[in-house]
């Protein structure tokens, strides 16, 4: 049976810091015995490299016309069109490390010349008319998390950018308990969606490391996976049907549990990053939430063993929820930051969710899988140490750039055959671009997502910020990602594409398929305004 939404609790996450990750209230220090472990890792003694004060950043005056403001003002409100500092400097950009050192270094270029606030989907449509015919680029905007450059306001050569936040799109417009689906606003983010769901007894399951701030349309721009993917699956296996707007009309994908009728369409506008449309409702498949959570971890004499394991996992018929695989140097990280006495080999988290009965009997199945590929039962503690900090990586990046040492993530996927080369070209190439007389180097790993025919790996990389801290990190992200194409690998798994992957695209799509997804461009924002410099490789 299928029911309206009735009044949904407030979201009430605070605004996320204009040079940092997440809630400044948040923010901590450096803590010394942690600037201990980095002086003598890295070869390298942190020191302050602060952000400017917020008055003292550089955005360049709106170009935006008092026409086109009273026009873009008669379609959402006078309130709800801005071209204040503070709200354009917000809208400058993602949270990548680029994007974080240049606003804290007091740059806010490119800067949106308005930042737009709808509030539903006909006001979207109607914006996005607007701005075709005016020659006024869009650049959606969900929770702010992008980490690869797709939300830096680039206006295409059009003359003009504007930011179109979609917080005001924030309702769970229908719930069809029968059958298990729920349709969400795009700009629901993921505590607020699970809010809502709980009411009625259900969890969407969806938990990414940006999981407080991420929206449920970024979710399905991005293509994005959360923690317990092995369980759940990743987002796009949980859309059943999508509603987007266009600078031509209307887009509606999917909504039948299965159809015959030609080409699915989800597939062009999952993973889209608001080049083709922007997604204003997402209808999601809703679980019951679970009676009982077990998690385990598990050590491994090596990596490969480790990822031996796990793939005998994922190929079998029965999986945990969550399984998440540390290779030695993460390992030993990780029980450091935890307080904890490192254990030679690697270390494995292993999450189960459902019933009592069905957790039980997976658990143990689990467990003589897991003893028979080598490895020994450590306990739930650390899985509960990982679980209670999961969230707080951006966090001690953060901290970590203000005393000048770089820490950033990056992420591909490959086929079983192809991952332990592949992680070993990676390592190799990041060292060789980071390890020299101004920093050492720090790699570390793990699997995150697994697979029937391959796995993730999501790389965290610490050095020294050294003399060019942006120009440091983009040589290692160029080789590490010349790397991952050269070794069999994805270019992106889950952190998208944005401008920070398109260079690798057409390798990744070949010459045809490049040019397929420029038709769909061609026919869909025939003037280009759609999010322009992102995803779609050049022709």
């Amino acid at each position: 049976m299928n029911h309206d939404a009735q009044a949904s609790p407030a979201d009430t996450a605070p605004e996320m810091s204009w040079f940092a990750w997440g809630d400044p209230d948040k923010a901590t220090e450096l803590d010394p015995g942690l600037r201990d472990l980095i002086a003598q890792v890295l070869r390298t003694d942190p020191r302050a490299m602060p952000p400017v004060p917020e008055e003292r950043v550089e955005l360049p005056e709106s170009r935006l016309n008092e026409r086109l403001r009273a026009e873009f003002a008669g379609i959402v409100g006078a309130e709800h069109v801005r071209t204040d500092d503070p709200t354009r400097l917000r809208h400058s950009g993602g949270k990548s490390t680029p994007d974080l050192l240049a606003r804290r270094a007091g740059e806010a270029v490119p800067a949106p010349d308005a930042v737009l606030f709808p509030a539903d989907h006909d006001q979207v449509e109607r914006l996005l008319a607007l701005c075709s015919d005016e020659g006024v680029a869009v650049v959606p905007f969900g929770g702010g998390t992008s980490v690869v450059g797709g939300l830096t306001p680039l206006d295409g050569g059009l003359g003009a950018v504007v930011t179109m936040d979609l917080r005001r799109l924030n309702r769970l417009v229908s719930l069809d308990r029968t059958s298990l689906t729920a349709v969400l606003e795009a700009g629901v983010r993921t505590p607020h969606a699970e809010a809502m769901l709980a009411e009625h007894g259900l969890t969407l399951g969806h938990m990414p490391q940006s999981y407080e701030y991420a929206t449920i349309g970024g979710y399905a721009a991005t293509r994005s996976s959360g923690q317990a993917s092995a369980g759940y699956g990743r987002f796009e296996d949980m859309v059943v049907g999508m509603k987007a707007a266009t600078p031509r009309g209307t887009l509606e994908a999917g909504g039948h549990p299965a159809s015959a009728a030609g080409p699915d369409l989800r597939g062009l506008l999952v993973g889209s990053e608001g080049t083709l449309g922007v997604i204003t409702e997402v209808a999601v498949r809703v679980r019951p939430r679970p009676e009982k959570v077990v998690d385990e971890a598990w050590s491994f004499p090596d990596h490969a063993t480790g990822v031996d394991a796990l793939r005998t996992l994922a190929q079998s018929d029965v999986r945990p929820t969550m399984a998440r695989l540390s290779d030695e140097t993460e390992t030993f990280v990780n029980a450091a930051l935890g307080g904890r006495e490192a254990v030679p080999g690697c270390q494995a988290v292993l999450g189960f969710e459902g019933t009592e009965e069905e957790v039980e009997a997976r658990a143990r199945t689990v467990r003589a899988t897991m003893e028979a590929a080598g490895g020994t039962l450590v306990g739930p503690d650390p899985v509960a140490h990982w679980r209670e900090n999961r969230f707080n990586a951006p966090y001690l990046r953060d901290t970590l750039l203000s005393a000048g040492i770089l820490a950033e993530t990056l992420e591909t996927a490959a086929s079983w055959s192809d991952l332990l080369p592949l992680y070993r070209a990676v390592v190799a190439a990041l060292t060789e671009a980071l390890d020299d007389d101004e920093s050492g180097v720090l790699v570390q790993c793990h699997v995150s997502h697994t697979y029937a025919t391959g796995a993730s790996l999501y790389f965290t990389v610490a050095t020294g910020a050294g003399d060019d801290p942006a120009a440091r990190w983009g040589r290692a992200k160029r080789a590490a990602s010349d790397a991952i194409v050269a070794n069999g690998g994805t270019i992106t798994h889950h952190h998208a594409v944005g401008t920070d992957h398109r260079p690798w695209m057409t390798r990744e799509l070949g010459p045809l398929g490049a040019e397929v997804l420029r038709a769909a461009k061609a026919a869909l924002d025939p003037r280009g305004v759609l999010n322009p410099g992102k995803l779609l490789p050049d022709a």
